[in-house]
């Protein structure tokens, strides 16, 4: 397919994006040209609008950034044998090697050679976007394209939440985003005795108890910690801890109701380097830490295809706002200021 597209994208360094053309990439033997459906925007997405520390030093512009989608697939390399022309997909964003010792072992997510979708290579606000045929999930067709284009952040909260023992536990979800919106109902929906959501938007709050949180808490204006501890006192803090803001203060906070021997998952990506205790928080207390970055490759896909099809957790909930791709600003200042939960974008 030759032509153009329209695309959304970081021209130069600097807050903002701006829309423009670009050509139609063209699929190489093993990979597969796809029609971009339904688009949505991610945190991460946030801090390279934004221009924060971490984007300035991982984003090379101009970069068509995103990459949580689903799309038809509408054309294949000479090489791809497991997918056609009409499939309808979305996709694992690491792009990985394959060649690696961590790959090699059954740890692709942590790649040495990892390339990440709209962020080391060019992204999906786009109206087409080529990637490898290894990368391609089938999409089950009673799966609505919204719901389809935020697996890969769901398989986010999957991967944080189900990374060690959820059952019967006490747990404690920092940031309200989708993701942590994702958490709060997985864990729930798993057997954790309860649920605290903390963020510091009312808006989020609210979405927080409609995805299963037992108790919400506002972090400018709650004693977070005191009634944290009050709650659970007889073991001295939460069993788990779901770090999903990348606020150095929740962080601290988090690990400071962890208790004793609990573990914790952090994904949230702080905008810039920061002091913390390890000695206090992590060291002495015995505490259980777990890096998540993306989803275990594919088993976190196969988990997350079953929940959505089973219906165990239902995401509507969580998309909040759609807007046609030229008004990105509007997506991205609702995020700004965080008076949404999932924004999705429609080429």
């Amino acid at each position: 397919m030759k032509g153009k597209m329209r695309v959304l994208f970081k021209k130069n360094p600097g807050p903002g994006a701006e829309m423009g053309l670009a050509d139609i990439p063209k699929p190489a033997s093993k990979e597969v040209l796809i029609k971009i459906k339904v688009s949505s925007i991610c945190g991460t997405d946030l801090h390279i609008y934004n221009w924060d520390s971490w984007s300035q030093h991982h984003i090379k512009t101009p970069r068509i950034f995103g990459h949580e989608f689903s799309g038809e697939v509408v054309e294949v390399g000479s090489e791809v044998t497991s997918l056609n022309v009409g499939d309808y997909v979305s996709s694992e964003t690491h792009i990985v090697c394959e060649k690696c010792f961590q790959c090699k072992i059954g740890n692709g997510h942590v790649c040495t050679n990892t390339k990440i979708l709209g962020i080391d290579i060019d992204g999906i606000f786009a109206e087409y976007v080529v990637l490898p045929e290894v990368n391609i999930i089938k999409n089950d067709l009673s799966i609505p394209p919204e719901v389809a284009s935020v697996q890969e952040p769901f398989g986010n909260a999957v991967h944080s939440t189900f990374v060690d023992e959820i059952v019967g536990n006490r747990v404690v979800v920092f940031g309200c985003g989708p993701i942590g919106l994702f958490c709060c109902s997985l864990a729930k929906s798993a057997g954790a005795s309860f649920v605290i959501g903390v963020d510091i938007k009312n808006y989020r709050l609210k979405l927080a108890k409609k995805m299963k949180a037992d108790i919400v808490l506002n972090g400018k204006k709650d004693d977070v910690i005191g009634e944290i501890m009050k709650l659970t006192e007889d073991r001295g803090g939460v069993d788990v801890f779901l770090e999903m803001s990348g606020s150095p203060d929740a962080i601290q906070q988090g690990f400071k109701v962890l208790r004793p021997g609990g573990w914790a998952s952090l994904l949230g990506i702080p905008s810039a380097p920061f002091e913390f205790d390890i000695s206090e928080h992590i060291v002495f207390k015995g505490a259980t830490v777990y890096g998540i970055i993306g989803r275990r490759m594919y088993d976190t896909w196969c988990k997350t295809q079953s929940i959505l099809k089973s219906k165990i957790v239902d995401v509507m909930p969580v998309i909040t706002h759609k807007f046609k791709l030229e008004e990105f600003e509007k997506g991205f200042q609702l995020m700004k200021e965080g008076k949404c939960g999932k924004v999705i974008l429609i080429p």
